[in-house]
C-alpha cells in the first residue's frame, strides 16, 4: 500500500520521538562500544572522531575504534554534520540547527541508545565533540587541556543539549611587544595555541603590529611598494624590524646575555642572544637589507603555517598596524631615491596597495585592521590628528579596492574613536568595515558604551584578560570577563575577544570568556547601588608650582599646588542642590592648545574642549562656578576626560545649605582649605558572580574533594590580588614601599590559607596544578616583601649619605645597610626559586627576562654604591649567584595535542639541575596499544634538549623521562606513565578503519 510522503514523514518523526522518550524514561547511561563517522568523512568530522576517542581514553582508559558508516547503531557515538543522512534519520532535531550551532543528543535506535554529536557545519560539529569531552570532565585552556587525574567509568549520561553562539566571532588577541607574549612564539607555539581555540569554541586570532618608533617596527605586517612583493609574499626590500629579544632593550627590558641570568635561569636559554626563530642571527635587529628581508620573509612563512592551520580549524585570522601609516625611515629614503614624496596621498595609497598585496600573498587572512594610536587613550586627539587618521582610512580603503583584497577591513584602538565623538568612524566608513576597540584603563573601564550607538555594521569588543603593568604577577579577572561579555552583548557586538600576553596564567579568564560567548544564563550580578564609591581623586600626581605669582588670586597658596593626570574626584556631599567651584591655573604651558580636556559634574558635561591658557593666558587663575548641581547618592563626582595632555586642577569648593567643603588639590591644608585627599582606586563596575565558574574550574584543576573550598577561595580573590609590581618604564617594575613588612604582610594572609586548602588535593596532575598557583602566590608575597625591604634600604642609605663623618657613615653602611642588602639578595633568590619552580613555557621565560631588567636597579647599582660607603668590595655571599640551587626539574614548553598526517614532530625540553643529566628519552607508542619505543634527546646547549619523532601517521601517546646524577628522575607529564601526553593526527585521509 502506498502512503502519502507527508504521512510517512510524520509517522517516522512520531516513532523517533517515542523511542527517545522511552530511552530517557529508562534513565540508562550509554556505555559506548565504538565511534562512527560518515562514509567519506570530512577532515574535521574525522578529527572530531579521533578527539572523542582520545578523551574517552584519557578519562576511562578504554580505547574505542573509529569507523565509517552510514547508519547510527546502538551503543555508538555518531559524529557528523547535520546534513548527513544518518544524522537526519536518527535525530530530527539536527535539521533545525542554526548557523554555528551544535547538538549533543541521546537517541533510541533499534532497541538501544546512541549519542549524536552534530553541528550546522563541520566546525560546529567539531565544537560538539569538544563539548562532549567537557561532559567527561575535561576543560580547555590556551596552554593545553585540563584532564583530571581520577579515572571514571565508560558511561555517557543521557544528553540533550543544543548550543548557539551569542557572538559570531569569539577569540583572542595575543599582544606583541613583550617577551611574555607572542614575541617568543615559534611554529610549535602557534600551532599548539591555535589548536586550542576550537576546543574553547573560539574562532578568531588577531595580531596588532607596532610601527617604527613605538618602540620598534615589528615584522607581523610589512609596509612597502607593490613592486617589492614576490608572488609568494616574500619581499625584496624592507627595513629593520624585530620582536623582543634579550639584546634589544626596549620597554625597560635590560640588554643582557642570558648566561648572566641569575640563580640558574640561564639554563633555560640555549643562546645568549635569545629571541624567536624568525629573527635568526639578526638579533637584536638586522643590520643589512638581506637581514631585514630575512626577518619579514621568515615571519611570513611562520604565519602562513599558523594561519593555514587556523583556517583548517575554522579560525578567522587578522593582522594590522597603526594609522596614520608610520613610514619607516629606511622606506622614506627609498621613496626619496625614487623621486617620491612620502607625504603625497598618491604615494601613501601606493604603500597601502603594497602592504595589502604582501598580506594577501604571504598568509591566508580574513581581516586587516587599522589601529588608532595608543596615546589617544590618555592624551586624546587633536582635530588635526583625527583628520589625518580619517584621511588615512580612506586611502587604505581606496587601495583595498584597487588590489581587490580577499580579506575585510576593520578598525581598532585603545579607544573606539576620538574623545570628540567616540562613534565618529561609524559616520563615514563603509558599513562593511568592522569597528572594534579594547577597553580603556587596561580593562578597568567597562566595554565602551559608544558601541550601542554604532549601527548596521560588525562590532568587536576586546577585553583585557590581564594587564601589562602587573604582567609579572598572577592576575584574576574572571568576574570582569563576565561583565564585559554582558555589556558586549547588550551593545550588539558581533565579536568578543580577549587581549593577553601569557597563556597559562590567563587560564581562568580565557575559559570564562569562552563560555560567556555561548551562554550567559543564570549569572548573579550585584546591584550598582551596592558599589561603594571611595572619596578622593582617582589616581593622579601632585605638582608644586611655588614662585608663580598668579594674578587675580585671592587665595594664592591654593594655586601653587595642583593635581594632574587623574580621571575622577569624588567627594561626600549631602543630597540636594549644591554649587561647585573649580579652580584652575596653567603652570607649565605658555601657549594655547597644549592642555585640553573636558569636565563633567554628575555625568553632565560642564566644560568642553577646556583650555586654561586659551581662557586666561600666562600666570592667571580661572575659577569656574556651576550652580544647582544635584546630588542624589551622597557623592559628588567630578570627571576629567583628556583630549591633549593631562587634566589639572588647583582647588575645589562645594557649597550647599549648611555645608561647605574646600580642597587644596595637590597640596597641604591651607587657610580654609583642607589638604588634598589621598588617591584612591577606582571602583570596579559591578561584576557577575564567579562562584559557579570557579567551583567547576577548581574541580577540573584540583579534583572533586577540593573543588568547593578552592572554588570559593578563587571567587573571593578574583579581582582582589595585591599588585606589588607596576609600570616603571615597562611592565613589572618595582617601587619602594616605605611601610614595614609586618604591616603589609596582612595583605598576603591568603597565601597560607591557600596552602592549607591543599590538604584535600590528590593525584599527580591535580597536585601539580595546585602547586602552580601556590608557587605563584608565594612568589607574589615575596615580591611584596621585597618592596618593603627596598623602602628600608633606601631610608638607611639616605641616612648614611647625610652623615658627614666618614667613620660614622661606614658604621651605618655596615650595621644598617649591609643587613638589608643581604635581605634583598635573599628575597631576590627566593623570587627566582619560585619562578624556576613554575616556569613552564616561553611566556613565563619572558618573565625571567623581565626580572633581569629589575636587578640592576635593585641590586647592581645599589651594591656599587654600598661598596663606596664601606670602602671595600662586598663579599661573594652578598651578591646574587648565577648558579642553580634547586631540585631536578623537567620543563616541556610546548606540548601539542594534534599534528598533521606524516609530520615529524619536534619536542623541546629544558632541564634544571645542579648535577649532570645521565639520560633523557622520549617514550612513545600508538595510542593505547603496544610497547613503548624510546628515542634519546640530543643536547642543544645548557639545559636545553631536543628530539624529533618519526613521521606520525596515527594517534600516539608519549612521555619524557630524565635522570640526573644523585637526583633521581622526573617525567613529563607528571601523571606518566599512567596518563601520558596524547596526540591525534589530522588530515589522514587514507588512514582510517571502515565499518
Amino acid at each position: 500500500m502506498n502512503r502519502h510522503p507527508v504521512y510517512c514523514t510524520l509517522l517516522t518523526a512520531v516513532i523517533l520521538i517515542l523511542n527517545c522518550l522511552v530511552a530517557i524514561a529508562r534513565g540508562q547511561n550509554l556505555q559506548p562500544e565504538g565511534i562512527l563517522i560518515p562514509t567519506n568523512a570530512t577532515a574535521l568530522e574525522r578529527l572530531g572522531g579521533h578527539e572523542v576517542r582520545r578523551y574517552i581514553y584519557l578519562r576511562t582508559g578504554k580505547l574505542l575504534s573509529v569507523k565509517e558508516g552510514n547508519d547510527v547503531v546502538p551503543s555508538c557515538i555518531y559524529i557528523g554534520r547535520k546534513d548527513r543522512n544518518p544524522i537526519q534519520q536518527a535525530c530530527s532535531d539536527a535539521t533545525n540547527l542554526a548557523a554555528g550551532s551544535f547538538l549533543l543528543k541521546t537517541v533510541a535506535v533499534n532497541g538501544g541508545n546512541a549519542v549524536i554529536l552534530t553541528g550546522a557545519d563541520d566546525v560546529a560539529t567539531l565544537y560538539a565533540t569538544y563539548r562532549f569531552a567537557e561532559h567527561l570532565g575535561v576543560r580547555f585552556y590556551l596552554d593545553g587541556d585540563g584532564v583530571p587525574d581520577k579515572e571514571i567509568p565508560l558511561e555517557v549520561p543521557l544528553l540533550d543539549e543544543k548550543k548557539a553562539p551569542l557572538f559570531a566571532l569569539r577569540g583572542i588577541q595575543p599582544f606583541h611587544d613583550f617577551p611574555e607574549g607572542p614575541d617568543w612564539w615559534n611554529r610549535e607555539e602557534y600551532l599548539a595555541i591555535i589548536s586550542q581555540l576550537p576546543k574553547l569554541r573560539m574562532n578568531f586570532i588577531g595580531l596588532h603590529t607596532y610601527p617604527e618608533g613605538r618602540p620598534n617596527a615589528e615584522p607581523t605586517v610589512w609596509l612597502g611598494l607593490p613592486e617589492d612583493v614576490e608572488n609568494n609574499g616574500d619581499v625584496r626590500y624592507s627595513y629593520p624590524s624585530s620582536y623582543n629579544n634579550t639584546l634589544r632593550g626596549t620597554w625597560g627590558y635590560a640588554i643582557k646575555n642570558t648566561d648572566e641570568y641569575l640563580f640558574g635561569a640561564s639554563q633555560l636559554f640555549e643562546r645568549n642572544d635569545y629571541g624567536p626563530d624568525v629573527m635568526g642571527r639578526n638579533i637584536p635587529s638586522p643590520m643589512t637589507l638581506e637581514g631585514c628581508n630575512e626577518i619579514f620573509n621568515n615571519t611570513g612563512a611562520l604565519l602562513r603555517q599558523a594561519f593555514t592551520h587556523a583556517h583548517q580549524l575554522g579560525v578567522k585570522t587578522c593582522v594590522g598596524t597603526e594609522s596614520p601609516m608610520v613610514i619607516p625611515q629606511a622606506l622614506r629614503l627609498r621613496l626619496r631615491a625614487d623621486g617620491k614624496n612620502a607625504e603625497d596621498q598618491e604615494v601613501l595609497e601606493e604603500l597601502y596597495e603594497g602592504t595589502f598585496l604582501r598580506a594577501m600573498r604571504a598568509y591566508p587572512l580574513d581581516y586587516y585592521w587599522l589601529w588608532t594610536p595608543e596615546w589617544w587613550t590618555w592624551r586624546g586627539a587633536s582635530a588635526a590628528h583625527v583628520a589625518s587618521v580619517t584621511n588615512d582610512f580612506m586611502m587604505a580603503i581606496a587601495a583595498y579596492k584597487k588590489v581587490n583584497a580577499p580579506f575585510a577591513l576593520a578598525t581598532c584602538g585603545w579607544v573606539l574613536g576620538p574623545q570628540q565623538d567616540r562613534t565618529l568612524f561609524d559616520t563615514f566608513l563603509p558599513k562593511n568595515v568592522t569597528i572594534s576597540c579594547i577597553n580603556r584603563q587596561m580593562g578597568k573601564t567597562p566595554i565602551e558604551k559608544g558601541f550601542a550607538n554604532v549601527k548596521g555594521r560588525s562590532k568587536w569588543a576586546i577585553s583585557w584578560l590581564e594587564d601589562d603593568p602587573a604582567l609579572t604577577l598572577p592576575q584574576l579577572w574572571a568576574g570582569r570577563m563576565r561583565r564585559d561579555a554582558q555589556d558586549a552583548r547588550l551593545y550588539g557586538c558581533e565579536g568578543l575577544m580577549g587581549l593577553h600576553w601569557r597563556t597559562r596564567a590567563v587560564g581562568p579568564m580565557v575559559s570564562i570568556l569562552s563560555q560567556a560567548a555561548w551562554d550567559q544564563e543564570g549569572w548573579k550580578t550585584p546591584l550598582s547601588s551596592e558599589t561603594v564609591i571611595p572619596e578622593g581623586p582617582v589616581g593622579g600626581k601632585e605638582l608644586v608650582v611655588n614662585g608663580v605669582k598668579f594674578a587675580g588670586a585671592d587665595e594664592l597658596a591654593v594655586y601653587q599646588t595642583i593635581r594632574y593626570d587623574f580621571k575622577n574626584y569624588n567627594l561626600k556631599v549631602p543630597n540636594g542642590p549644591c554649587t561647585v567651584t573649580l579652580k584652575f591655573c596653567e603652570p607649565i604651558y605658555h601657549q594655547a592648545g597644549q592642555r585640553v580636556f573636558d569636565v563633567e559634574l554628575q555625568e553632565q558635561t560642564v566644560l568642553r574642549d577646556f583650555d586654561i591658557y586659551k581662557q586666561v593666558g600666562d600666570d592667571r587663575v580661572l575659577d569656574c562656578v556651576f550652580t544647582n548641581i544635584m546630588v542624589t547618592n551622597g557623592n559628588l563626582q567630578i570627571t576629567f576626560d583628556s583630549q591633549l595632555e593631562f587634566p589639572a586642577i588647583a582647588g575645589i569648593v562645594v557649597q550647599a545649605s549648611g555645608f561647605e567643603r574646600r580642597i587644596n588639590c595637590g597640596g597641604p591644608a591651607v587657610g580654609k582649605y583642607e589638604a588634598d585627599l589621598p588617591p584612591v582606586k577606582e571602583p570596579e563596575a559591578p561584576c557577575p558572580s564567579t562562584e559557579d565558574f570557579y567551583r567547576d574550574w577548581a574541580r577540573n584543576q584540583f579534583g572533586d574533594e577540593a573543588a568547593t573550598e578552592l572554588g570559593a577561595f578563587f571567587a573571593r580573590m578574583d579581582g582582589n590580588l595585591p599588585r606589588p609590581a607596576e609600570w616603571v618604564e615597562g611592565p613589572g617594575g618595582i617601587k619602594s614601599d616605605r611601610r614595614y613588612w609586618k604591616e603589609v604582610e596582612k595583605e598576603y594572609a591568603f597565601v597560607n590559607e591557600f596552602e592549607n586548602l591543599g590538604r584535600k588535593v590528590r593525584g599527580a596532575g591535580n597536585q601539580s596544578r595546585f602547586n602552580f598557583w601556590l608557587l605563584n602566590f608565594k612568589y607574589l608575597r615575596t615580591v611584596g616583601e621585597l618592596r618593603c625591604t627596598c623602602g628600608r634600604f633606601d631610608e638607611a642609605f639616605f641616612r648614611a649619605v647625610r652623615e658627614k663623618d666618614i667613620e660614622k657613615r661606614k658604621k651605618v653602611a655596615r650595621e644598617q645597610i649591609l643587613p638589608l642588602r643581604r635581605d634583598l639578595v635573599r628575597e631576590t633568590r627566593d623570587i627566582y626559586s619560585f619562578l624556576l619552580a613554575f616556569v613552564g613555557n616561553s611566556g613565563e621565560m619572558g618573565t625571567l627576562m623581565n626580572w633581569e631588567r629589575t636587578v640592576p636597579d635593585l641590586l647592581v647599582r645599589p651594591g656599587l654604591l654600598l661598596e663606596q660607603l664601606l670602602g671595600e668590595p662586598l663579599a661573594p655571599a652578598d651578591n646574587p649567584s648565577i648558579k642553580y640551587r634547586g631540585p631536578l626539574r623537567l620543563i616541556v614548553p610546548t606540548a601539542r595535542t594534534s599534528v598533521s598526517y606524516g609530520e615529524e614532530m619536534t619536542l623541546k625540553a629544558m632541564v634544571l639541575t645542579e648535577k649532570t643529566v645521565k639520560q633523557m628519552n622520549v617514550y612513545w607508542r600508538p595510542l593505547g596499544a603496544g610497547e613503548f619505543r624510546s628515542i634519546e634527546f640530543k643536547h642543544v646547549a645548557r639545559g636545553v634538549y631536543k628530539v624529533k619523532l618519526p613521521e606520525i601517521e596515527e594517534d600516539i601517546e608519549y612521555f619524557i623521562k630524565v635522570e640526573a646524577d644523585g637526583e633521581g628522575e622526573k617525567v613529563f607529564p607528571v601523571s606518566a606513565p599512567k596518563m601520558n601526553q596524547t596526540v591525534v593526527v589530522y588530515g589522514q585521509e587514507d588512514r582510517h578503519e571502515k565499518k
